[in-house]
C-alpha cells in the first residue's frame, strides 16, 4: 500500500517509523518531512521512503501528489489541515473519495479548532470540565468582571489554534486583566484570540489520554504525561513540549474506568449522535483532581486535540506493537472492534532538545553532531533539515528528542539522558528533570 503522511515534526517521524515497519506499507511519502524521515530509507529495506516538499495545508498540491504516486491512505499528523477540512476536501473530490484519510472531519476538528465549541460540547454531554465563560473584544469588561469572581491562578485560553501557546496561567489579577486585554484588544494571538475562554483553575496532575476512534468504536492507546514549560521545575514560558513519559503510573484501572465512562464513551457517542462520527485520533488532555470526599483522583477535561500529541507520540508510538496500517484500515472501515491492540509493557521516556532562545527568538541552520553515537535509544527529528553537503542542521525551535524503552522509569530516563548527552549543536538546551515529579510520587506513595 502507498501511504502519504502529512507533517514535519517529531510526532510525524515517530508515526513514520511505525508505518514503515508494517509489511503492508510498500511506499511511504512524508510531506514535507524532516532530516529524520529523509534518513529512514537506510533502515526499512522493504519500504520505499521519500520526503515530498508539500505543505500539509496545500490541498491542491496534496491532491496532485495522491494521484501521481497512487496513494491509498493519507495519515494526517498536525491539526491545521484537519481544522481546515482536509477530510471534507477528499470527500468532495471524485478521484479522492476512496482514499483512506485518517483524521476527522472539519466539524469534528472544531473540538480543537475552537475552545468555546469544545466547552459547549462537553456541557451538552455532561463531560466533566472546569467552569468557564467565553468573551470577545466587545465583552472585555464583562470578562474582567468574571476574572474577579475567580480565585488565582487565572486561566485564559485563545479560542482558536495558536501553535500550542494560546493558554496562559497567570498568578495575579493584574496580569490576568492585562493579558486578557492583550488577547482581545491587541490580537496577541491574532485571529486565534478573537474569542477567549476564561475558566476556573483546576489543581491536580496533568496527563494525556489518546483514543483511536472509527465513528462508533474506539481503542485506548497508552497514557502519557508531557512537560510544557521551558524551565526545570515547570517554570518559564509554555512550549510545544519538552519531554514525555508513557505510561503514567497513577492512571490505574480504577482511574481509567472513570476516564472511559465519564469522558471517552460520552465523547465518541456524543459525536455520533450529533451526526458527526469521529474517525481518527482524539487527544484528551486531562487533569486528575483529588476528590475531597473519596480521596480518589477524578478526571476532568482540560482540552481536546484532534490528533496525536507532540512529544507524547514519541513515547506512546514506540510502545504500540500492533500493525498501525492494519489499525488505520479498520478505522476507515468502521470495524475497529474486530482487531486487537498490543502494547509493550515497558516504560518509554522522551527528552526533547531545543534551540537556544526557544520558545521565543531562535536561530536555525546550526550543524548537529553526535547523532551516529546514539545506541539503544530512538532519535526522533522535529525541526531538522539536510544541507546541500548532507549535514543535518537545526530547522526549528524543538529540534529532536531521544526516547528509550526500559523495564522501569528510572532506567528509561537514565538511558535517554546518557544518549542525548552525546548529541550537540551550538545553543542546544534540554530539561534535566523530565519525569522527576512522577518518580517522587512513586517514592512517596
Amino acid at each position: 500500500m502507498n501511504i502519504l503522511l502529512l507533517g514535519s515534526g517529531g510526532r510525524e517521524h515517530a508515526m513514520a517509523c511505525q508505518l514503515a515497519a508494517s509489511p503492508r506499507c510498500s511506499h511511504l511519502y512524508v510531506a514535507p518531512g524532516n532530516a529524520g524521515t529523509a534518513a529512514m530509507a537506510n533502515h526499512y529495506g522493504q519500504t520505499s521512503i521519500q520526503n515530498i516538499d508539500i505543505p500539509p495545508t496545500d490541498f491542491k498540491a496534496i491532491h496532485a501528489c495522491v494521484l501521481k504516486y497512487g496513494i491509498e491512505m493519507v495519515v494526517v499528523g498536525p491539526e491545521a489541515p484537519l481544522v481546515a477540512g482536509i477530510r471534507d476536501y477528499f470527500e468532495s473530490q471524485p478521484l479522492l473519495r476512496n482514499v483512506m484519510v485518517i483524521g476527522p472531519s472539519k466539524q469534528c476538528a472544531q473540538l480543537e479548532g475552537s475552545k468555546d465549541y469544545a466547552k459547549d460540547f462537553m456541557r451538552r454531554h455532561n463531560i466533566p470540565t472546569a467552569a468557564y465563560r467565553t468573551f470577545t473584544a466587545d465583552t472585555l469588561n464583562d470578562g474582567i468582571a468574571f476574572l474577579h469572581t475567580l480565585k488565582p491562578p487565572y486561566v485564559l485560553k485563545a479560542d482558536g489554534l495558536a501553535a500550542g501557546k494560546g493558554v496562559l496561567i497567570l498568578p495575579t489579577i493584574e496580569e490576568a486583566e492585562r493579558e486578557l486585554t492583550a488577547m482581545l484588544k491587541d490580537a496577541k494571538f491574532g485571529e486565534a484570540s478573537a474569542k477567549v475562554v476564561i475558566e476556573e483553575y483546576l489543581s491536580g496532575i496533568e496527563l494525556s489520554v489518546f483514543v483511536l476512534a472509527d465513528g462508533k468504536h474506539y481503542k485506548l492507546l497508552p497514557t502519557a504525561k508531557d512537560y510544557k514549560r521551558i524551565g526545570e521545575g515547570d517554570t518559564g514560558l509554555n512550549t510545544g513540549g519538552m519531554g514525555s513519559i508513557s505510561p503514567v503510573h497513577f492512571a490505574d484501572k480504577n482511574f481509567m474506568k472513570k476516564v472511559e465512562e465519564r469522558i471517552v464513551i460520552p465523547t465518541v457517542k456524543g459525536l455520533f449522535q450529533e451526526g458527526t462520527p469521529y474517525k481518527g485520533f482524539i487527544f484528551v488532555g486531562l487533569m486528575a483532581v483529588a476528590n475531597n470526599t473519596t480521596g480518589e483522583l477524578d478526571p476532568y477535561v482540560i482540552e481536546y486535540n484532534v490528533r496525536m500529541g507532540d512529544p507524547e507520540t514519541e513515547s506512546v508510538f514506540p510502545r504500540i506493537m500492533s500493525d498501525m496500517v492494519d489499525l488505520f484500515e479498520h478505522v476507515w472501515n468502521g470495524n475497529l472492534q474486530q482487531t486487537s491492540l498490543e502494547i509493550d509493557p515497558r516504560t518509554a521516556a522522551c527528552v526533547m532538545a531545543v534551540a537556544e532562545g526557544y520558545p521565543e527568538h531562535y536561530e536555525k541552520g546550526r550543524p548537529i553532531k553526535g547523532l551516529a553515537q546514539v545506541n539503544d535509544s530512538l532519535v526522533f527529528h522535529a525541526g531538522t533539515r539536510i544541507s546541500s553537503d548532507d549535514q543535518v542542521l537545526t530547522n526549528g525551535g524543538r529540534v529532536l528528542c531521544v526516547t528509550t524503552l526500559a523495564n522501569s522509569m528510572p532506567e528509561a530516563l537514565l538511558k535517554s539522558y546518557q544518549e542525548i548527552s552525546k548529541i550537540s549543536w551550538d545553543g542546544m538546551y534540554y530539561r534535566r528533570d523530565i519525569g522527576q515529579d512522577l518518580l517522587k510520587m512513586i517514592v512517596t506513595k
